[in-house]
C-alpha cells in the first residue's frame, strides 16, 4: 500500500526542486534520514537513483533547447566518475548497517548541505570577489579546474548524494563566466545524470536501495516539480534562495547534534556559525 505521507514528502521536494533549481538531495536525503528514520546509506543510495531519474527529463529538455556546453560536462564528467566509484569501492569495505557508515554519511552530508547553503546566500558576492581573477585563467587551466572540481563532487554526492545542484552551478558560474545562466544550469543537470546514477549503481551493489520507496517518492516528485516551475517565477528568486538555505542549516545543525551530541545551546551555536 502506497504511504501518502512518502507521496507528500516527494510532492513537497519536487516544487522546492522546481521553484530553486537546487538538487533534490540536499532536500530529499534529510527528509529520508530525520523523518522517516531511514538508515542514511539507504536514504542517500535511493536519493541518488531517484535524482537520476528525474534529472534524465531535464537533461533532454535542456539538450533539445542545445543549452548544454558539453565540454564542460564532460570535464566534471572526467574527474566525477572516477572519484565516485574509488569513493564506493571504500564506502564496500565498511559495514553498510554500521554505526561507522552512519556516522559517516551523517557527517559528510552536514558539510554538503552548509556548502550548498553558502552557495545559496553568499553567491552573488563569491561571483563578484572571484568571478574577474577566473576570468583571466586560460583554457588549459580552465579545463583542469573543472576536472578537479569534478572529482569533489564526485566525493561529495557519492557519500551524501549532495553537491551537484548549488554547488555545481556555483563553480560553473566562477569557471565560465561569459556562458548564459540557462547553459550553466543545463550542463550541471547533464552532467548530474550520470554521476548519480554511477553512484546509484554502486549503493544498489552494496544493497543500499529502498526501490519501492523510490517509485512512491517519484509519483509525488513528478507533478510537483512541474508545480514549482510555474510558481518559481512568481516569487523572489532572494527570498526563496535565502529561506532554503536557512532550512539546510537547520537541518545540517540536527545532523551535526546527533552525532556530536550537542547540547541544544551548542546546536544553535552550530547554526550560528553556520550562518556566519
Amino acid at each position: 500500500m502506497i504511504d501518502p505521507l512518502y507521496v507528500a514528502s516527494g510532492f513537497g521536494v519536487g516544487v522546492l526542486v522546481g521553484m530553486t533549481g537546487v538538487g533534490g538531495g540536499s532536500l530529499m536525503t534529510p527528509l529520508l534520514i530525520l523523518l522517516f528514520g531511514i538508515h542514511p546509506t539507504t536514504a542517500v543510495g535511493t536519493d541518488l537513483l531517484y535524482a537520476a531519474a528525474t534529472k534524465t527529463g531535464g537533461s533532454f529538455v535542456h539538450g533539445w533547447a542545445r543549452s548544454i556546453h558539453w565540454p564542460a560536462v564532460l570535464r566534471l564528467a572526467s574527474g566525477s566518475i572516477p572519484a565516485s566509484i574509488l569513493t564506493l569501492v571504500a564506502m564496500s569495505q565498511l559495514d553498510l548497517n554500521g554505526e561507522s557508515e552512519r556516522s559517516l554519511v551523517n557527517l559528510v552530508l552536514c558539510f554538503a548541505l552548509l556548502l550548498t547553503a553558502i552557495s545559496l546566500i553568499f553567491r552573488k558576492t563569491i561571483l563578484d570577489r572571484y568571478r574577474q581573477r577566473l576570468e583571466k585563467l586560460d583554457d588549459v587551466t580552465t579545463a583542469r579546474a573543472t576536472v578537479v572540481v569534478g572529482v569533489a563532487l564526485g566525493v561529495l554526492v557519492s557519500i551524501s548524494s549532495v553537491g551537484a545542484g548549488a554547488v555545481g552551478v556555483t563553480a560553473l558560474l566562477l569557471l565560465y563566466p561569459r556562458l548564459p545562466m540557462a547553459s550553466i544550469v543545463g550542463s550541471d543537470i547533464a552532467h548530474a545524470v550520470p554521476l548519480t546514477l554511477v553512484a546509484g549503481i554502486g549503493h544498489w551493489a552494496m544493497g543500499a536501495i529502498d526501490w519501492p520507496l523510490m517509485g512512491v517518492l517519484l509519483i509525488g516528485s513528478v507533478p510537483g516539480i512541474v508545480i514549482g516551475s510555474y510558481c518559481a517565477v512568481r516569487v523572489p528568486e532572494k527570498v526563496l534562495r535565502v529561506a532554503l538555505a536557512s532550512v539546510l542549516i537547520v537541518v545540517a545543525a540536527k545532523l551535526a547534534s546527533g552525532e556530536l551530541n550537542l547540547s541544544p545551546e551548542g546546536m544553535m551555536a552550530f547554526a550560528r556559525s553556520a550562518a556566519h
